[in-house]
């Protein structure tokens, strides 16, 4: 089957809209690819558009406007050709309970181009010890690894993941990030959805977030989070205050909170301010307890975002 050039994108979005009945737009324009052997984490605020997106990018659907590529294809028109190269694992599969996990892989394998053996898919995902057991007598968690088994049985170079990890224990939750890594590196693109910012911020190359039906920021996850303050945390000693400290617009600080003797400072300049802080605390004596200076974090920028008006 023909495949698309290696410098070529694997996933093309331009200028993508969507639209239900009434008039209602869900995706209002929006713009980006993803490149072969890359994580992209597409996140959004509450009713932001991105199931409605990705529906799109799985050809369940045509686009009310704009223009879509997955592996050089119209994923909606060229579904025959589209389909067997991708796998895709839905927020939630309906699985027949009565079938033993063996029975339902091997089902699935039967309406796979191409299927690995279903034991190798279930011991992709830690499951080889639960093929005799059936269906409904597996945990939440387990029933997200079934997922990603039958998504994984045609070996597919495009991978659409949505909530992957949702009801999975730590463990399960780092186990699953090794696989989703390890299929990137051997040179699988894979596009996940996920409410878990902590998932996004580790396991994306790159990632765009949506809000009200556009694109609100997209890069890397630190270029993401680059425009967004730096905090600074410690606790003064007792009979100090945060007046005690020089000027803050003097220290570069855009913002602070107070809770008792904890002091929170957000600063766009974090080494002028974690200096001057250091240096005040140095020239007077005074012992900072509970320092602490971290950049923004995804979360900050999600949450930032979520509050902003997208112009």
């Amino acid at each position: 089957m023909e495949a698309i050039e290696d410098n070529e994108h694997v996933i093309e979005v331009t200028d993508l809209r969507r639209a239900y009945g009434g008039g209602f737009e869900a995706v209002r324009g929006i713009t980006f690819s993803v490149d072969r052997g890359e994580i992209f984490a597409l996140l959004g605020t509450n009713g932001a558009g991105k199931t409605s997106t990705v529906e799109l990018l799985e050809g369940l659907a045509p686009p009310s406007g704009g223009r879509v590529r997955v592996l050089g294809r119209d994923p909606h028109r060229e579904r025959a050709a589209v389909r067997p190269r991708t796998g895709v694992m839905l927020q939630e599969g309906g699985f027949p309970s009565e079938l033993t996990v063996a029975e339902t892989t091997r089902m699935w394998a039967g309406c796979t181009t191409g299927a690995r053996p279903a034991a190798e898919a279930l011991g992709l995902v830690g499951l080889a010890g639960k093929a005799d057991v059936r269906v409904k007598q597996l945990s939440g968690g387990e029933r997200r690894r079934l997922d990603l088994a039958l998504a994984l049985l045609g070996r597919p170079e495009v991978l659409f993941l949505d909530e992957p990890t949702t009801g999975l224990d730590a463990e399960g939750r780092g186990a699953t990030w090794e696989l989703v890594r390890s299929l990137r590196d051997a040179g699988t693109t894979v596009l996940l959805t996920t409410h878990y910012l902590e998932e996004a911020e580790d396991l994306a190359d790159r990632l765009a977030i949506l809000h009200e039906g556009r694109i609100a920021a997209t890069g890397t996850p630190s270029q993401v989070t680059a425009d967004r303050p730096a905090r600074i945390s410690f606790e003064l000693p007792l009979g100090y205050f945060v007046g005690d400290l020089p000027p803050l617009a003097a220290l570069g600080v855009c913002g602070h909170e107070t809770d008792g003797r904890a002091v929170r400072l957000r600063t766009r300049e974090v080494q002028r301010t974690a200096t001057g802080v250091l240096d005040w605390a140095e020239r007077t004596g005074v012992a900072l307890d509970r320092l602490e200076v971290r950049s923004a974090s995804l979360e900050e920028a999600f949450l930032g975002i979520a509050k902003e008006a997208v112009v």
